[in-house]
């Protein structure tokens, strides 16, 4: 079990990764982009997961991003994706 501020747990604004859920999901950083700018207009806190896997793939975009929320925050968030037609890949 890691501890409780390590990074692998903890990141800056959010609660503890653990009390995160997937939001979106997509190997397009533009829509993870515009869908990171829509949550901040509405005060909801996000963070990216797996955004150094393009270091280990070369940059050719073939692992996908996630997009991360509180799970207090989860359905606010997919209701903006939703009013802005934005696919949730999963």
């Amino acid at each position: 079990m890691p501890l409780p501020h390590s990074p692998s747990t903890f990141c800056a604004g959010c609660s503890y990764i653990d009390d995160m859920k997937e939001l979106l999901r997509s190997t397009d950083p533009t829509i993870i982009a515009f869908a990171s700018a829509l949550l901040e207009g509405e005060d909801i806190d996000c963070f990216q997961m797996d955004v150094n896997m393009s270091i280990l793939e070369g940059g050719i975009g073939i692992f996908p991003r996630r997009l991360m929320v509180r799970e207090a925050d989860y359905d606010a968030a997919l209701r903006a994706m939703k009013d802005n037609d934005i696919d949730l890949g999963h």
